[in-house]
């Protein structure tokens, strides 16, 4: 249930005529009447903003005039006055167009700037030997007024002048709040409409504002609609920018500092501070003295019920002092802050990273290789086509099985080629990446809803791209280099656990879990140290959390519940209820190798943000799993079966140790859709996914990778899990 409004916007009329009868109690002379009048003033604003009635506006303005009058120059809330009087004046100016108002309102907004306030923040500038006084929050509306001044017949000065002020923003060097970030992002948008050569700075501004911001945050999921509005479309805006600019390793920087923000929220709780321990003494006590206040912090944030209190403001600045004196220390300079690209560049060693961005400005693909400079690909559609082709295929995903849509998704796929993959792939062919290589995509916004893996002409004697290349997903640089640095556990040491519930809590029974389960067990019994098998009334939910506490390997087979709404409460469906993303998080496995979810939906995230990867395959990534097999919609209960039996079998190496290798999920995933192209039907050949690890020194023939693209007749009936 949504959170009901204040009075204010609720009974607009209501709290008019309540500050109208407070203003008859504050007469000329009383102490509280430029108080009445700005409260009576607010209230016409906030009933105008919801009728629409002009003769409102006007009176506000007024009202607000009154006021000022009242806070002559030394008043404390002169400042504000100014303030409020511009917004009005700017307000009227977009509904009747009179310049006049808008003079004026830069005017007041000039004045208001030059006033110092309790939130006034000094910049020192060496050519301006005066201290430079003014409020940030006021450049939410100033910079636009010029702009409109500007866009109305204006001068050039009136431009240059929003944009010195925006400058300015670049300086600050206090943590930015809300407010603060929310002008930035303005100063990024409009240099970038404009074509300001300060659009890149600000957009550099901006995601340091967010990296700031969201440093105060609970990592909690109550604050996640604060994160997803702070990101919105800021990090795919800049990366855009900078491509624009030819700055494309920056493009790398900025984009991978402005997604998966809650991902790296988290982290920042659970870094691992080995090598810091073992650097001296220094380091060992820093490195406790850091895990006792992250510890703490995160405890007093998940207590929070909203703002910041003493104590959490306190550990704040204690935390941020602890990470200062970290930094300073030979070797982690870096600590906590976001990579560089020639970091980032290590995801590429064992095969190339090909970034998809959809921006409002424009789409584009940046192909990165482990020792060149990133390879632009410039893409022929936009984000509303992006979007719209997403729509289509999301609309078509949900009633894939009621009836055969083959032909609508060949469609679809040949358009995702022709406008996407296919230039990547020449241009992949022509920086000589052989065939049948490794690839990983990093899809940001809707084209993370589309599955770039199955693109293709679909048509005879003509390759699709998994007849050329091995996909894997990955949802920025840095999980695919954490995946790879993760230490492998003694490969005789392997434990492994089943988990598989056909008839849950709530939701429809599964025919073929207990099959699936019966012939994971049987490929995997002879060749792992211990095999453990969780199954109907002992798949619970704390029954699987804690077999995840002593085993590397997971098998799991039930019901995937996604929530785009909500999606941390995203589930596996257990036995005695959902197995939740928040419970999933919470959790510390140690030494995790793979899972494979065998469940509907496991790589759907927020419909909202789709940048923030908060899907039930993101959890168990978070959580360790160096390689994980999900899904993108409905999986078949008889097709899990079978892929879950041929994956198995192909991913068992077939050297004299006969062991598990997860760096050769990918390999055995294509080689077990491959032989099960007649078998199964097109969109439940590509809807299973791969996502992150490092490569196994395997080669796969290209004659392995080619398929024949006829399916039978007939449609398997279908059990959506």
């Amino acid at each position: 249930m949504a959170r009901s409004k204040s009075s204010l916007l609720t009974n607009p009329a209501n709290n008019v005529e309540k500050c109208r009868a407070a203003l008859r109690h504050c007469p000329p002379g009383n102490s509280r009447r430029s108080s009445s009048l700005n409260n009576l003033a607010l209230s016409l604003r906030d009933r105008f903003k919801q009728r629409d009635i002009m003769s409102d506006l006007d009176e506000a303005i007024e009202l607000h005039r009154a006021a000022l009058l009242l806070r002559p120059p030394g008043h404390s809330d002169r400042s504000s006055s100014l303030n409020n009087l511009a917004i009005n004046l700017r307000s009227r100016f977009e509904q009747r167009g009179i310049m006049s108002d808008l003079d004026e309102a830069i005017e007041l907004h000039r004045a208001a700037l030059l006033l110092p306030s309790p939130r006034s923040i000094a910049l020192h500038y060496s050519s301006v030997p005066p201290v430079i006084h003014f409020d940030p929050h006021l450049l939410t509306i100033s910079p636009t007024a010029f702009e409109a001044d500007s866009s109305s017949g204006g001068v050039q000065s009136d431009l240059d002048e929003a944009f010195s002020l925006y400058l300015q923003l670049s300086c600050l060097s206090n943590a930015a709040s809300r407010t603060d970030l929310s002008v930035v992002k303005s100063w990024a948008a409009s240099a970038d409409t404009l074509n300001h050569d300060s659009a890149l700075l600000a957009y550099k501004t901006a995601l340091k504002f967010l990296d700031q911001h969201v440093a105060l945050l609970s990592s909690s999921s109550h604050h996640f609609d604060v994160i997803r509005e702070a990101v919105s479309s800021l990090a795919t805006d800049a990366f855009s920018c900078s491509v624009r600019h030819c700055a494309l390793t920056t493009a790398v920087e900025l984009v991978e500092h402005g997604r998966a923000v809650f991902w790296t929220q988290l982290a920042r709780f659970n870094t691992p501070l080995d090598e810091l321990s073992v650097l001296s003494s220094t380091g060992t006590a820093l490195a406790e003295e850091f895990k006792w206040l992250s510890f703490h912090l995160h405890n007093a944030f998940d207590q929070s019920t909203g703002g910041q209190s003493p104590q959490i403001r306190q550990l704040t600045m204690q935390w941020d002092d602890v990470v200062s004196r970290i930094r300073m220390l030979h070797g982690f300079s870096r600590f906590l802050l976001p990579p560089l690209f020639s970091d980032l560049q290590k995801a590429a060693e064992d095969g190339p990273v090909i970034i998809l961005n959809a921006s409002q400005y424009g789409c584009d693909a940046l192909i990165i290789h482990s020792t060149e400079d990133p390879v632009h690909v410039s893409l022929d559609t936009t984000q509303a086509e992006v979007s719209e082709f997403s729509s289509e295929f999301q609309s078509l995903a949900e009633v894939f099985g009621s009836s055969n849509r083959r032909n609508t998704l060949v469609r679809i796929l040949r358009k995702l080629w022709d406008h996407v993959v296919q230039p990547i792939v020449q241009s992949l062919e022509k920086s000589k990446v052989p065939p049948r290589s490794r690839i990983w995509w990093c899809p940001t916004a809707e084209f993370t809803l589309l599955p770039i893996h199955a693109a293709g002409p679909y048509e005879e004697k003509k390759d699709n791209l998994s007849d050329i290349y091995i996909s894997s997903y990955t949802p920025t640089l840095a999980t695919l280099i954490r995946a790879r640095k993760q230490v492998s556990r003694d490969p005789s040491s392997q434990h492994f656990v089943a988990i598989g519930e056909a008839n849950p809590d709530r939701g429809k029974g599964l025919r073929c879990v207990a099959p699936e389960l019966a012939t994971v067990a049987k490929r995997l019994e002879p060749v792992v140290s211990s095999f453990t098998l969780l199954e109907d009334s002992d798949a619970t939910v704390q029954g699987a959390l804690d077999a995840l506490n002593y085993n590397q390997w997971l098998h799991l087979a039930c019901h995937g519940m996604p929530n785009r709404q909500q999606p941390f409460e995203s589930s596996f469906a257990m036995r005695d209820g959902p197995l939740m993303i928040k419970d999933i998080i919470r959790s510390n496995w140690q030494n995790s190798e793979f899972a494979f979810l065998s469940a509907c939906h496991t790589t759907v995230g927020d419909e909202k943000s789709p940048d923030e990867s908060i899907h039930l395959a993101a959890a168990m990534q978070f959580c360790g799993f160096r390689s994980v097999i999900g899904s993108m919609w409905s999986v078949d209960d008889e097709v899990a079966r079978q892929v879950a039996s041929v994956f198995y079998r192909k991913l068992i190496r077939v050297d004299d140790s006969r062991r598990l290798d997860c760096t050769h999920a990918a390999v055995a995933l294509h080689k077990a859709v491959k032989s099960l192209r007649n078998k199964i039907p097109l969109e439940q050949q590509i809807v299973f996914v791969h996502m992150d690890d490092a490569v196994v020194p395997h080669t796969v023939s290209l004659n392995e990778l080619r398929g024949n693209e006829q399916e039978l007749s007939h449609r398997i009936p279908y059990s959506l899990r």
